[in-house]
């Protein structure tokens, strides 16, 4: 075996069925980069940036490219279902693995919590009289059922659910074409590429304005690094989460720079407000029949895939927790059909929790939760990234081994993603209506640290490095 192989042998055994399929684990990456950030949060992006949203898009998705290259080399090294607290654990110490896997938990609670929310306001469009509460539940509790059965049936959910959303911006795409070279519809006499600087020009509202929408733009790409929870139940990870990976690039820019282009282009962005799909709102404007409707459930199973995803994702990030002593033992345990059935079931039950905001507070629902929900991305990107930097330090230094699938810029294009991250959470903290977050952020912390603290006294072991795994050294 060469040093740049993955030593498949000698990673451990996590009880999962391996039961995600290549064209599976492909759609799942494809779909996590669609979800309810680009459907529903663009609306109030274009709002604040204009045209320019477009450009605020693109930096931060080559921003996520280098995040995504980097946990690609780490996954090749080491492919495990828990891979962003586990890196963590290996390369910062058991603390930060500790904060990681919590943290990227309550990341996919508070990301189920919006995309129940959307999901309610999709629902608004054909029944306003059903309560957002009222969908919010019913939504909840279908999803969980699909989670219990089994991967298998829930990569099958994913995958079609994803097939739609990709399906249906492809045909926006050529429609919206259509409508620009064709000048066919109601909108077809003021659809116009000059659309995109004709009305305060590309950045209407100024630079500052358009670079503060980045932390709304962030959200968007919450779940690309799903792909690296699915490490530990995919069939062939050595082949399937390269090619996943390496087809970020492209799915950033037909799905986010050529939708918002083709949309902008056919209605003027002054039109556009938040708390609104822009997708519906286009669509609806051009006058096709059906095709808001059609939209609006594209959209809704955008938030139901987002969501399932996440009831998947905090169940195996609890199991991991659980193996490291890090949480109860019950977590840690499967049913008879290999899913972590404990860990999904408490998640689920949290995210409740949005439908009672929901209840509560149906207009802030959205905006409360996203903003918590991209602080808690960003901490698990900044540690995919820290975690990168100590593992190409180490193989330099000849103590690892050298990854199958090496980051293009090494550790340099990592320090460079660490930066814009931070500079976006200094943005969080200017912006008066996402600063909630950063509160419970320190709330969060100071609970995280209390654990850990009782973690160490019940277990002092707990907080030695760890060094025993023989297979993460160069033999």
């Amino acid at each position: 075996m060469t040093s740049a192989q993955v030593d498949t042998e000698n990673v451990p055994e996590e009880g999962y069925e391996r039961g995600l399929g290549s064209r599976q684990v492909q759609m799942i990456a494809i779909g996590g980069a669609i979800g309810v950030g680009l459907f529903m949060g663009a609306g109030a992006n274009i709002a604040k940036a204009g045209p320019s949203i477009i450009l605020m898009y693109a930096l931060a998705g080559v921003v996520i490219f280098f995040i995504m290259r980097a946990l690609g080399e780490l996954l090749l090294y080491r492919p495990v279902s828990g891979s962003f607290a586990e890196y963590a654990r290996e390369f910062l110490g058991p603390f930060f693995g500790f904060v990681t896997g919590w943290t990227y938990w309550l990341m996919w609670v508070v990301t189920g919590m919006a995309e129940l929310t959307a999901a309610a306001i999709y629902i608004h469009f054909w029944f306003p009289e059903i309560p957002q509460w009222v969908s919010a539940l019913v939504f909840l509790v279908v999803l969980f059922g699909v989670n219990l059965i089994s991967v298998k049936i829930f990569g099958e959910v994913e995958f079609w659910f994803s097939m739609i959303k990709v399906t249906a911006i492809i045909g926006m795409i050529v429609i919206g074409l259509g409508v620009l070279t064709l000048g066919f519809s109601d909108a077809g006499d003021t659809a116009t590429v000059s659309n995109l600087w004709a009305h305060d020009g590309f950045f209407p509202n100024g630079i500052g304005s358009s670079l503060m929408t980045l932390q709304g733009v962030m959200f968007a790409y919450l779940a690309v690094e799903l792909v690296g929870v699915t490490a530990g139940e995919s069939e062939n990870p050595e082949k399937t989460l390269p090619k996943a990976i390496n087809t970020l690039p492209w799915r950033i820019i037909v799905f986010y720079v050529g939708a918002l282009l083709v949309i902008l282009s056919v209605v003027k962005w002054t039109e556009f407000s938040a708390g609104e799909s822009p997708f519906v709102h286009a669509f609806g404007k051009i006058g096709i029949p059906l095709a808001a409707g059609i939209v609006n459930f594209v959209v809704l199973t955008a938030a139901l895939s987002s969501c399932n995803s996440g009831m998947y994702s905090t169940g195996r990030m609890l199991r991991d927790l659980a193996s490291n002593s890090e949480a109860p033992q019950a977590f840690g345990k499967l049913n008879a059909r290999k899913t972590p059935a404990v860990g999904i079931t408490v998640s689920v039950a949290l995210m409740g929790i949005g439908v009672v905001l929901n209840y509560v507070v149906p207009e802030k629902a959205f905006l409360y939760v996203t903003s918590v929900a991209t602080a808690a991305g960003i901490w698990t990107w900044m540690m995919i990234l820290v975690s990168h930097i100590r593992y190409r330090a180490a193989v330099d230094a000849g103590r690892l081994r050298a990854s199958s699938f090496p980051a293009p810029g090494g550790a340099l294009f990592s320090w460079v993603a660490l930066l814009f991250l931070v500079g976006v959470t200094c943005m969080i903290a200017y912006d008066k209506d996402a600063r909630i977050c950063l509160y419970v952020a320190a709330g969060w912390a100071v609970a995280l640290g209390v654990g850990w603290a009782v973690l160490k006294r019940r277990n002092p072991q707990i907080a030695e490095r760890r060094d025993d795994a023989e297979f993460e050294k160069v033999g």
